[in-house]
């Protein structure tokens, strides 16, 4: 399972330069700047505000010029679903990108985890909803010519709780990234993260029989996720091996 996975060091635009086409563009890129504020505040009002606490968002929110700007890139590099999880901030903003760029955008789809946040102050409800963006070519043709397949009818949202305690902050669930793997692709497909954190979205592509490649552009972070997919296909490995046996 381990051969199915390319991870990569360093930023996207250069670790994942040569990759010229993928099948799918699964990625979970970072919020907007208002989430990553307000998740830091609340941390450091609880006092759970120091730098080296790991549930502190250690890295810059994006701006509406850094969602296009990717899209850009990686819009005509996808033949097929492009995928992306966000705050309400830049959902609109992913799939104006994604428009711009000859996609047909779905409506948002909700993923939701209860439970997941708890607003720490202020008056209101906290957040356990994050947006899904899914976009596809409006052609019935790949690039080369050929028919695309047909999805028929998928889901119109996810209920995940999270299981994100003790990973890399802002990973999401591993049962919410294959599923998103099972829906928008076949087997044997390249599904590409160019944010791959803990390498979540990769690991799950190999589980659902996919190749995958992606690139994580904080060295220690990367370390971590090189650890986490030696150890997670090996165990997967050996319990296909104890199924065949049996």
């Amino acid at each position: 399972m381990r051969d199915l996975i390319d991870l990569r060091c360093g930023p996207w635009e250069s670790a994942l330069a040569d990759v010229e086409m993928v099948d799918a563009v699964i990625v979970d890129a970072p919020y907007s700047a208002r989430t990553h504020g307000g998740h830091n505040a609340a941390l450091k009002t609880a006092g759970y505000g120091r730098s080296t606490d790991f549930r502190k968002i250690n890295y810059t929110g994006w701006t509406p010029e850094n969602v296009q700007a990717f899209v850009a890139s990686w819009s005509p590099r996808c033949r097929g679903w492009f995928v992306t999880i966000t705050d309400h901030t830049l959902a609109p903003v992913w799939a104006a990108a994604m428009k711009r760029h000859g996609r047909y955008v779905f409506a948002p789809l909700p993923w939701y985890a209860p439970g997941s946040s708890i607003r720490l102050t202020g008056d209101g409800p906290s957040s356990w909803t994050c947006w899904i963006i899914v976009g596809r070519p409006r052609t019935g043709t790949y690039r080369d010519g050929t028919p695309a397949p047909k999805w028929g009818t998928l889901p119109g949202g996810y209920n995940v709780t999270s299981d994100r305690s003790g990973s890399h902050i802002g990973g999401k669930p591993s049962k919410l990234m294959r599923m998103l793997v099972s829906d928008y692709t076949r087997p044997g497909d390249l599904v590409c993260d160019p944010c791959a954190g803990w390498a979540t979205t990769l690991l799950a592509a190999a589980q659902e029989g996919r190749r995958s490649v992606g690139a994580e552009m904080d060295p220690e972070t990367y370390a971590d996720a090189l650890a986490r997919l030696d150890r997670d296909t090996q165990q997967g490995d050996l319990w296909s091996a104890l199924k065949r046996e049996t």
